[in-house]
């Protein structure tokens, strides 16, 4: 694998990671945060995974990935489309119906989802718009990384297609660290499905749906249910 590659997955593996551990402390360190705090760590992050995307896919094409490898050729654009949009529908639904039930539960872990809620998601009308850019660019950005160069890369490394769906799977957990151990092991979970759905329509297109839906229905439910314990009338 080329040394830059082995750069880029120290990028998924440690650096991004670790990044996302030590914003989110700051964060909840704070008391309370505002809109214009959760304004502005809404475009940073678009801004950081917009130029990883960027510096990646250039890394990736120069070293003679092909655009179908990455999941970038497109063809029954109808059908993907459907796909997508049926699974964001499933997946979307899913995720409402977790954080209502996790919204009537107590311990360490409810709790840590709700103070991440209070700070990360939207509670104000203008801050949602903002919040659904920022799922768009984790939808297109993150699926690029993790389903399509890495998968990609570990694919023209000669790994086996299981090693490659767990090791993706994994880093993408390890993405989302800042939500805990439950967090870690549920994205991973869910990093599989995307990675399924990836090589069984050879696109990118779906996953990316079904990633973005997810994200906009917490962004919409978690304040619902996690920031008042309870059912919003």
């Amino acid at each position: 694998m080329p040394w830059d590659f082995w750069l880029i997955f120290l990028l998924l593996g440690v650096v991004i990671p670790w990044r996302g551990r030590a914003r989110l402390e700051r964060l909840l360190a704070k008391p309370a945060i505002g809109t214009l705090e959760k304004l502005i760590l809404y475009g940073s992050t678009m801004a950081f995974q917009w130029i990883v995307l960027g510096a990646v896919a250039w890394r990736a094409l120069g070293r003679g990935l092909t655009p179908a490898e990455l999941g970038l050729q497109h063809q029954r654009t109808a059908e993907l489309l459907a796909a997508g949009l049926l699974g964001a529908g499933v997946l979307g639904g899913f995720q409402w119906f977790n954080l209502q039930r996790i919204s009537r539960l107590t311990g360490p872990t409810p709790q840590l989802m709700r103070k991440l809620g209070e700070r990360i998601l939207p509670t104000k009308p203008v801050e949602l718009g903002p919040y659904c850019a920022l799922a768009v660019t984790a939808g297109v950005c993150e699926e690029f990384l993790y389903r399509g160069f890495a998968m990609a890369a570990l694919q023209r490394a000669g790994l086996p297609v299981w090693l490659v769906l767990v090791l993706t799977a994994a880093l993408f957990g390890l993405a989302h660290a800042y939500q805990g151990r439950s967090g870690i092991i549920a994205t991973s979970l869910m990093g599989i499905l995307f990675g399924f759905g990836r090589l069984a329509f050879h696109s990118l297109g779906p996953v990316t749906l079904w990633h973005t839906g997810v994200d906009i229905v917490a962004g919409i439910a978690g304040p619902r249910f996690l920031l008042s314990g309870q059912e919003v009338k």
